[in-house]
């Protein structure tokens, strides 16, 4: 090998080693670094007052971007892809989200995975698009995933991301806002990743109480589960507070578990039980009550698209009461993961 050659490939190694290490200075030194509590700001905040004795209902869903339709599969799930196929593709994914908001008509609702000019939702600003829909509601936005360019997958990269939790409301809130949650990933994988939180929104009670209504979206792949333990140590000393001060308090969102009352081997499959996937500690919270379908599954593997009876399937996504709150009744809606890897669910509660 010719003394020419030999440079050319020295310098060509030195340029890549330049790059990659420019990258990874410029990614550290532009982490989304959150305090644990932000206030936030919320908009068009309506006059109605939450009552005690009547009905109200609340949905949750977690609509994956308007990226993850059943013909997508996700990198971090063992698949391929970050998107879906096509602008237009989400597009049709964010307008079949909002027909079921409209067709729930619930009084609140808990989103996860809603962007804001991301590239893998196509630079489609969702909260935006999803506020002016529900323009009667109030909306509150709190960011749990902002990095400036994940370059995985290598041949069609995710790229920038700003994503987070939306909260809508009927109701007049007092207070919106964002916890932090401890448990972070090793440099440098952290910094391609989530900032889990939960956004709190406080609404007067005409009893003179608090409902605590709480958006939350906990860790699904950090390794034996450690960092989902430290999250939910944390909610819990958060929940003993708030409960010792007899306020009422809905917890729903994305919960990263296999929750209680619910069986994964309840709907056919093919594949084994996912590692990231664990069971919610069973003792939790004594004297909660869980809000939760167990014959909708309301996730499914991600590693290939979705093949009714193939792909695993379990009930991960619903709500987290207090004694003084009444369940009146909890619906899955099975959309077959048509538009997003998740199933929403609502329930209806009432205030004791």
């Amino acid at each position: 090998m010719g003394s020419t050659r030999i440079k050319a490939i020295s310098l060509t190694l030195l340029a890549a080693v330049l790059i990659l290490g420019g990258f990874l200075v410029y990614i550290t030194l532009t982490d989304y670094k959150p305090q644990e509590i932000t206030t936030l700001t919320v908009n068009n905040n309506p006059q109605q007052v939450m009552k005690q004795g009547e009905s109200f209902s609340v949905t949750t869903f977690n609509i994956g971007y308007a990226g993850l339709d059943k013909g997508q599969d996700f990198f971090m799930d063992g698949g391929t892809k970050s998107r879906s196929s096509s602008r237009e593709q989400t597009k049709i994914n964010l307008e079949a989200v909002a027909s079921l908001m409209t067709v729930t008509d619930s009084d609140l609702f808990m989103l996860q995975e809603v962007d804001i000019d991301s590239s893998r939702s196509n630079g489609i600003d969702e909260v935006s698009y999803l506020s002016n829909k529900f323009a009667d509601y109030s909306n509150v936005f709190a960011t749990n995933y902002k990095v400036p360019w994940v370059p995985l997958p290598v041949l069609d990269p995710m790229g920038s991301v700003n994503s987070g939790l939306l909260t809508l409301s009927r109701f007049n809130s007092t207070s919106n806002i964002r916890y932090d949650l401890p448990g972070k990933e090793t440099w440098p994988r952290q910094q391609f990743d989530l900032d889990r939180a939960f956004v709190e929104s406080r609404f007067p009670v005409d009893n003179g109480k608090e409902l605590i209504l709480v958006n939350l979206h906990l860790s699904a792949f950090d390794q034996g589960g450690t960092i989902r333990k430290q999250q939910l140590e944390y909610l819990s000393a958060y929940i003993k507070k708030e409960n010792d001060k007899g306020n009422y308090l809905i917890l729903g969102g994305d919960w990263n578990h296999s929750l209680p009352g619910t069986a994964p081997d309840a709907f056919e499959t093919t594949q084994d039980w996912p590692q990231w996937l664990q069971e919610f500690p069973e003792h939790f919270q004594q004297g909660f009550q869980w809000a939760v379908d167990a014959k909708v599954p309301s996730v499914r593997t991600l590693d290939v698209a979705y093949t009714e009876g193939v792909n695993f399937r379990a009930v991960i996504d619903g709500f987290l009461v207090s004694p003084n709150v009444s369940i009146s009744g909890v619906q899955g809606h099975e959309l077959s993961f048509e538009h997003s890897d998740h199933n929403p669910v609502t329930a209806t509660f009432i205030l004791q």
